[in-house]
């Protein structure tokens, strides 16, 4: 038997510097077959052309510039493969990530999602004793975008990327997933290297602050309605 198709999506603002290391992190998995989809959201750098290089080895679409959101979900509606995975366009899979998790998925009909480790790394143009980039945890359960692989069907009954959030997108999405009781797990191996440069201090944005409160916000007024129908249908 053929095994499922993998659609992996790389979403891609201004990143051209680091764009053909993720790409080609994804294309040289041991696991086969996978369609690697890349979304320029409408980047004013070579980010469109680093990645029209790879030619038919990718699926290449340009949307106006909208977040990472918006292309994200671009990504979703162009894929076909049975399972969905993502890559931060600065960031690297190990090579053995989907080949992991596609057999933790297949040893259990309900598991829907599988995560995994992913450690920090300063990118090697930057000097490793800057101040400002200080690694507090090198390595951590990866409750990220990058680590993430599951089944297109369960992408879907989640729901897709919430695009009023700049900074935190993956954090709303991954509370709704709680909330809607997705079966996950989480590997012990390292599967996503996540780059630390100059440009993805996303911490120190004025704006993801104020955008996790919100999120936090409404995460428990979904759970505090919930439990107020539960307590009406039990009385």
């Amino acid at each position: 038997m053929e095994s499922p198709l993998v659609s992996v999506i790389i979403p891609v603002y201004n990143c051209e510097r680091y764009l053909a290391a993720a790409i080609e992190s994804v294309l040289g998995q041991t696991y086969q077959p996978i369609e690697v989809i890349v979304v320029n959201d409408g980047s004013s750098d070579r980010s469109g052309a680093v990645a029209k290089s790879f030619g038919k080895a990718i699926v290449y679409a340009e949307i106006e510039h909208s977040g990472g959101a918006t292309a994200l979900n671009r990504g979703v509606e162009l894929s076909q493969g049975e399972y969905l995975a993502f890559l931060d366009a600065d960031d690297l899979w190990v090579g053995d990530k989907l080949t992991w998790q596609m057999s933790a998925l297949a040893s259990s009909s309900q598991l829907e999602a599988v995560f995994g480790h992913i450690e920090q790394f300063v990118s090697p143009e930057i000097d490793s004793d800057s101040s400002n980039f200080v690694v507090q945890t090198k390595v951590s359960p990866g409750y990220h975008k990058d680590t993430l692989l599951i089944k297109q069907k369960s992408f879907a009954r989640i729901g897709n990327f919430n695009p009023e959030f700049e900074t935190i997108d993956f954090i709303e999405w991954y509370l709704r997933a709680v909330e809607g009781e997705l079966n996950s797990l989480m590997l012990s191996q390292i599967v996503a290297n996540r780059r630390l440069h100059q440009t993805n201090t996303t911490l120190s944005r004025p704006q993801y602050r104020v955008e996790y409160a919100r999120v936090l916000k409404a995460s428990l007024d979904r759970r505090r309605k919930l439990n107020q129908v539960s307590a009406k249908n039990n009385a």
